[in-house]
Order: structure tokens, then C-alpha cells, then sequence
């Protein structure tokens, strides 16, 4: 399991959101670009990326300093969500050397854009599912549908998508610990990677995402933890390895 540090961006900023509260933010560094090589460095093994802006706009807005960190570091998966609403995005960020999309509203809006974008883009396309109370939520988490986050991720894994991020919206940013049993749920209900996120605070949440013992789980992002210096990006990274080693 490899733990993602995240980059949200608001206004070119690395900022951190309370339950996808726009208003609700703290900024943590003006420049993005060293931001990212700082994660790398500590041994983050992929970066998730978030436009805020573009989130709530429906278009990219931080694009040009997306496109700087992965000129930055090519040989670092990186992952990319906000504002994915079409085909040409999706090309324009592959371009720039990010590795995956990450369509979420879209994807619950318009189910067939991700069959459309899994068969143009193979092997590049992520489903992002943000759950409040096992209902997913879009546009940037303001609204929250009647649509069960199992029933659409199972759709999903039938289009080809390469992973599915699962967010918890009532612990995102609010330093509450992850919700084990909901990600154990979902990584259980599908054949497809499953990226935790939402709530990761410190090293008992790393602990308890290993025990899960789910060869589906890929990865946990963490945010607000890593810049808050609550949980080591190292430390956590080296744990991980070390409990799903053990686990053989």
C-alpha cells in the first residue's frame, strides 16, 4: 500500500479544505512545484493532485502549475482531479505528463463519459467517488445524491477504469481517522484498485488501513496530516511496506 500526499490547489496555492468547504480553508505554501518535490523527496511514490477551482468551475483553472510539477517529475505517477468535464482535458493533462485523470462529477453526471474516456485514454482513467453516508456527493461535494457509492464503482470496474479514489466527506480534513469499514467495504464489493481518502490523521490510521489485508487496496491520500506534521510521510511509507511485507 503506498501512501499519496496530496496538492490541493486553490488560486495556485497548496491549500487544505474542512469537508470540501471552499471557504473553509488553510494555505499552506505559494509554490506548488516545490511543494510536490518536497513530498517526493520525504518518499511520496505518487502525488494526488486536486484543482479546487476547477472543481467548482466545471473547467481547469490551476492547469499551468499542474503541468509545471509534472514537467518537474516524470517519473513520479501523478494523479489529477477537479474540473474533468471532457475528452480534451483528459488529452491536454496526459499531454503535460500527468499519468492519470480522475473524473468525478462527471462520471456520476454522465456515466457513459467514462466508458468514452476509459476506451480513448486505456489504462490512464481514474473514477473518483466521494461518499457522504454511502451516497455520493458532486460539484465540488456541494450536492449529495440518492446514488449508492458500491452500486456505481461496480459499474465503473465493467468500463476499465484503473482505480477508484474513495472519499469520505464527513472526515475529509477534519482529522477524525479514515473510515476502515466503508473503504474495507467498497475494496471488498469490486475487483478494481481502491485508493482511500478522507480523514487519514496519523499512524494508527496507516496501521489500520494495512490490517485490512486487501490486495485491492492501493493506496491512502493524506492531506492535512502530512502538513500538520501529525503523520511522517516516510515513517508511514516504511511502516506500510514493513505490515503488508509481514502479511506476504
Amino acid at each position: 500500500m503506498i501512501v499519496i500526499p496530496a496538492i490541493d490547489l486553490k488560486d495556485g496555492k497548496c491549500v487544505r479544505l474542512k469537508q470540501g468547504r471552499m471557504e473553509d480553508n488553510t494555505v499552506y505554501g505559494d509554490d506548488a512545484v516545490a511543494m510536490a518535490s518536497q513530498w517526493i523527496e520525504a518518499g511520496g511514490r505518487r502525488l494526488h493532485l486536486v484543482d479546487l477551482n476547477g472543481a467548482f468551475e466545471g473547467r481547469p483553472v490551476n492547469g499551468e502549475v499542474i503541468k509545471q510539477i509534472a514537467q518537474a517529475h516524470r517519473d513520479i505517477p501523478i494523479q489529477i482531479g477537479g474540473g474533468i468535464r471532457n475528452l480534451e482535458t483528459i488529452e491536454a493533462y496526459l499531454d503535460a505528463g500527468v499519468s492519470y485523470a480522475i473524473i468525478g462529477t462527471q462520471a456520476v453526471k454522465d456515466p457513459d463519459f467514462v466508458a468514452q474516456a476509459c476506451k480513448q485514454f486505456a489504462g490512464h482513467i481514474i473514477v473518483g467517488l466521494d461518499a457522504k453516508d454511502g451516497k455520493v456527493a458532486t460539484d465540488g461535494w456541494a450536492e449529495v445524491s440518492e446514488i449508492d457509492v458500491i452500486d456505481l464503482a461496480q459499474k465503473f470496474q465493467n468500463d476499465g477504469v484503473s482505480a477508484i479514489v474513495y472519499t469520505d466527506i464527513n472526515r475529509d480534513g477534519m482529522m477524525q481517522g479514515v473510515n476502515v469499514e466503508a473503504t474495507q467495504r467498497l475494496a471488498q464489493a469490486v475487483n478494481i484498485p481502491i485508493i482511500a481518502s478522507g480523514g487519514v490523521t496519523d499512524i494508527e490510521d496507516i496501521k489500520k488501513l494495512c490490517a485490512v489485508d486487501n490486495p485491492r487496496l492501493l493506496g491512502a491520500i493524506t492531506g492535512r496530516a502530512i502538513y500538520e506534521k501529525t503523520l511522517d510521510l516516510s515513517q508511514a511509507q516504511q511502516l506500510a511496506d514493513q505490515l503488508i511485507a509481514a502479511q506476504g
